[in-house]
């Protein structure tokens, strides 16, 4: 909440100091929790966009929106942090001016943002930002452009996050999921999904060469999710094979460990009894 003293300029040097302290014991707090460096920062909107794929944008005007819903900025050397804190002093004159004005209940332009699946990014109005937040408020004006995306930002936190969601977006290019299949593929090591790409890509080309037929990238997915992934996570979930990873972890698991304890590609009794021995 904001201190109210009835000096409205006095309580906005107030409100700025406030701010600064907090933001600083954020990062305080950060530090001796060894948190990662990025839990703190503004998400960059072109590094965020750049992860996920563009694919259009268009103008949706003025609306509300929640002050919690804004993560990041089109500006990559932001004076605010994830919170819209500010990380110096050097803001403070014009910060303290906006303040002023909220307090004396003077009409304070819209920000401009925008709107990534349900996260909003700041092109104009940082400042108003901060200090909607520094009073306490839940809501705030905005001109809104909506950007459409290939992938759902849903699952973004921090900065880290990205990587995910970019090694994704290559894997769906070169395996083109669609529908439940899309949803269900799921890894959380990024690097997991350059080789299950690459696993797949060699599946399809084996399926290839035993029907003397090419097909697409989106028949080979298709048929590797319907004729492959989906049989032998069902295996896996009957011999309890799947653990805490997911589906498509313990997919990738046992196909590595497939080949190199029988050299072959099929999947029969042997090998899941193979398994289970060397889990014991």
């Amino acid at each position: 909440m904001s201190r109210d003293t009835g000096f409205p300029r006095a309580d906005a040097e107030h409100d700025f100091l406030r701010a600064r302290r907090r933001q600083v014991l954020s990062r305080l707090s950060t530090w001796l929790r060894r948190e990662p460096d990025d839990v703190n920062i503004t998400l960059p909107f072109d590094e965020v966009v750049a992860a996920l794929g563009w694919e259009g944008q268009r103008r949706l005007g003025l609306r509300v929106i929640t002050l919690d819903s804004i993560v990041g900025s089109v500006d990559r050397d932001s004076d605010f942090d994830r919170r819209f804190r500010p990380t110096s002093g050097k803001v403070r004159q014009r910060w303290e001016r906006l303040a002023l004005a909220s307090r004396r209940g003077e009409s304070i332009p819209p920000v401009e943002v925008y709107r990534v699946g349900e996260l909003h990014f700041v092109i104009d109005g940082h400042h108003r930002v901060s200090v909607a937040h520094a009073l306490g408020l839940g809501t705030i004006d905005a001109f809104v452009t909506e950007v459409r995306t290939k992938l759902d930002p849903a699952g973004i936190r921090y900065r880290g996050d990205l990587i995910v969601k970019d090694y994704r977006r290559l894997f769906l290019a070169r395996v083109p999921l669609t529908g439940e299949a899309r949803a269900s593929v799921i890894v959380t090591d990024p690097w997991d999904y350059a080789e299950l790409g690459e696993h797949v890509e060699a599946w399809g080309f084996r399926l290839m060469q035993d029907s003397g037929t090419f097909l697409d990238r989106a028949t080979i997915a298709a048929r590797w999710y319907a004729d492959e992934y989906q049989p032998v996570v069902r295996m896996l979930r009957q011999a309890d094979l799947v653990g805490t990873r997911t589906e498509a972890e313990a997919y990738l698991w046992v196909a590595g460990e497939r080949y190199r304890l029988i050299r072959t590609h099929s999947w029969d009794d042997d090998l899941f009894e193979a398994l289970r021995a060397r889990r014991r």
